[in-house]
This record gives structure tokens, sequence and C-alpha cells, in this order.
């Protein structure tokens, strides 16, 4: 009688040809995931962003060395600030850009719920801090912050979050106004009763730009719209400070060098001097402190002067790129989270630009607001960065999306 057998059954040939390609392909869909390329949309973006960050940082030096110097901090005192405040808010945007956009979605009213808080201490504690008439600035252990700053940032995620929920129904203006516009509301007061007029604007742009993007009908804008210009009148010209720009903006004020359009002129100055080529970097007569604000509000004019036309439209053009980047990302997004938080931060960001540059060209008066990712100013440079860290992250999630295997290839 044989030996009954020891050999040890064995998987069928086609199973086991079934099985390995199946794992094998698992494993090469994931590496790829993994690995996949950024879209077009995000390097632009990105690319666009440190450009203008380095460029601003140039011009920071270059601006303040000499301000910088007769404060007692040295002639790279307020450079060295911001470069390490570049340094805090690159890495965080990297980070940022790699987080799901659920993230965002939970923790948006995280942002807006600590900036209205902090803006209270501004207002009511010791701890505020004014300047030119603006209480917006909170000092706590010789650091200095806006916490207005970080508002936008809550602003931007919040209503992505609320007009998304309510898509459905943003035909009907009740919802459309609750709880989106009160809540919007309560965060541009706060900002409004420490003076900064300008911010309140750039904040209510993004709110009205938040709602265009979510696709709402702008006859149920009119009304928001008409009360905002009667507000903004008030607020304008119930300050004697604010009346006394319009003012001299208009050709009413004091034209002499010790009045209110001694920065208008020098400004005006500086933009003449640098002509088509510029005076060269770090040439600028009116940086040695002629011109008030040189390396934060009137920026652009040492642009101007030192690197002359030429210098100033390659800063138009690259705004130009940062809007189109933007708006790519926007035609790109499949949902209205994404549409309405790029939409908004573009709106900020661009307009406020767009505000800082015709304030130096004195098409509207002085509101105090700085050039993004170029002026001098920690918290307005860090915020802005995680502001496009959120575009960002939508970014990678549309190309995500879009390069997403199908089922058939993964089985």
């Amino acid at each position: 009688m044989p030996p009954p057998s020891t050999a040890k059954p064995r998987t069928s040939a086609a199973s086991s040809a079934t099985d390995e390609p199946r794992s094998a392909r698992t494993a090469r869909i994931s590496l790829g995931r993994a690995f996949q390329p950024e879209s077009r949309s995000y390097f632009l973006l990105l690319g666009t962003t440190l450009f203008l960050l380095l460029f601003g940082l140039v011009m920071v030096l270059s601006s303040s060395s000499v301000s910088s110097y007769a404060g007692a901090q040295g002639s790279f005192g307020v450079f060295w600030r911001q470069a390490i405040f570049a340094v805090i808010g690159v890495p965080l945007m990297l980070i940022i850009s790699q987080l799901p956009v659920r993230v965002w979605r939970r923790l948006a009213w995280l942002p807006l719920v600590a900036g209205i808080m902090l803006q209270l201490l501004v207002l009511f504690t010791p701890l505020g801090i004014e300047v030119g008439g603006n209480r917006n600035w909170i000092g706590i252990g010789g650091f200095n912050a806006q916490p207005s700053e970080l508002i936008k940032v809550g602003l931007v995620a919040w209503l992505g979050v609320i007009l998304s929920k309510k898509e459905p129904h943003l035909h009907r203006w009740g919802h459309v106004l609750i709880p989106a516009l009160p809540v919007a509301g309560l965060g541009i007061f706060v900002v409004m009763l420490g003076g900064d007029l300008g911010t309140v604007m750039i904040m209510t742009a993004l709110v009205f730009g938040a709602l265009f993007f979510a696709g709402i009908k702008f006859r149920l804008l009119v009304i928001p719209v008409i009360i905002g210009i009667v507000v903004t009148l008030v607020i304008a010209l119930t300050s004697a400070n604010r009346l006394s720009r319009i003012e001299n903006f208009l050709g009413i004020g004091s034209g002499d060098q010790t009045g209110l359009s001694y920065q208008n002129q020098h400004a005006d100055w500086a933009m003449a001097a640098g002509g088509v080529f510029g005076v060269g970097l770090g040439n600028s007569k009116a940086k040695w402190l002629w011109l008030p604000a040189a390396d934060n509000d009137f920026i652009f004019a040492i642009i101007g002067e030192e690197l002359g036309l030429v210098g100033a439209i390659v800063v138009l053009a690259l705004f130009v790129v940062l809007a189109i980047s933007f708006l790519r990302i926007v035609r790109s997004s499949t949902d209205l989270f994404s549409r309405v938080v790029t939409g908004s931060v573009m709106v900020w960001l661009i307009g406020q630009a767009f505000v800082n540059i015709a304030v130096v060209l004195q098409v509207v008066p002085v509101l105090g607001v700085p050039l993004p990712l170029i002026s001098s100013g920690g918290s307005a440079l860090v915020t802005t960065l995680v502001a496009i860290g959120i575009v960002l992250s939508i970014s990678r999630q549309n190309g995500a999306s879009a390069g997403e295997p199908s089922t058939d290839a993964i089985r």
C-alpha cells in the first residue's frame, strides 16, 4: 500500500494569477495617488505667491533701511522681522495646502471666533493699540498683531461652509440673510468700532464676493449694498481724521508740506523721479524719512521710484497672474464651498492690492491698507499665506478629483 501523500495542497494557477496582478495593481494605484503631480493652477498660484513674497522682502529691505536705522533697530530691523514672519508663513501655507478640505469645513468657526474675541480685547482692554486714529492692533509681550486679519480668514472659511449648506435655498432672501449676513456683520462691526475704515471696506468686499460666487441673484444684494454705502459715508463723514483725508483728496484741504497732502505729494514726487526705468534699487530719496509708511502703505511709491514704470507694471502684472490663478481654481471647483472660498480670497487680495495702488496714485483717498505679500506687516503676511494655503488645498482636491482612477481600473 503506497504511503499517504505529504504534498501540500496547491492553489490553482488561475486563482494565483488573479490575486497577484490585483494586489500589484492596487499597490501601483496607491503609489500613483501618493506621488500624483499637482495641477498647473496649483503651481501657478504657488509660484506667483512665492515670487511676490520674495520681491516684497527685497523692497521692504530697501524701503525700510533708513527709517529702521533712525528708529534704533539697525538698518535691517524691519526686514528681519518681516523675514521671520515669512519663514513662519511659508511652511504654514505648505502644510495647510496638504490638509484635506474637510478640515476647514469643520474648523471654519475657529479663526472667526478667535478673531472677534481678540478684536474685543483691542477695543475694551489696555492691550489695544491706536495708530493713526485707528485702534486695530493688539500688543502682547512686545508683539503687535491685527485681529482683523484673522477675522478675514475666518469669514472666508465660515461663509464657504454656511453658503454651501444652504445651496438649495439661496434663491430665498431669508436663507441668504440668516445667519450669513448677521455673523459677517458682527465681524465687520467690531473692526469698524476701531475706526479702520480701509479694512472694513476690504472685509465688506470679501463678504459680497462670497455671495457673488455662491451664485446669489443681484436683486437680493441691492438692499445690503445700499445699506453698506450709507454706513460707509456716515462713518467717513463723522470722523474728523477721515473727513480731512477726503477734503484733502478733493483739493479742499491744505496743500502745503505741513498739511495732510504731505504724504501724497512725496508719493507723487517719488513716482515721478523714477521715470521709466527707475533710479536703481536702493537709491530712493523718498525713503530718507520724506515719505511716511514707505515700507508699508506707500511701498508701491518706492517701487515706482527705484524700479520705474517697468517695475510698477511688473507688480501689476503679477497681481493679474494671481487673479488668473484664482479664477482657474474657481472654474475647476465642483462644489460651492470651494468656489466661495477661492472667490472670496481673490476679492480680498486683489481688491486690497487695487485699493493700495489706487491710494498711492491718488485715485482714492488714503485708506491705510497694505499691499498684499509686499508691504511690511507680520500678521497680514501670515494670514494672507494661510488663506492662500486653503486655496492651494482646494486646488489639490480639484486635481485629485479630476485625475482619480475609475472603479474599473481599481478592480
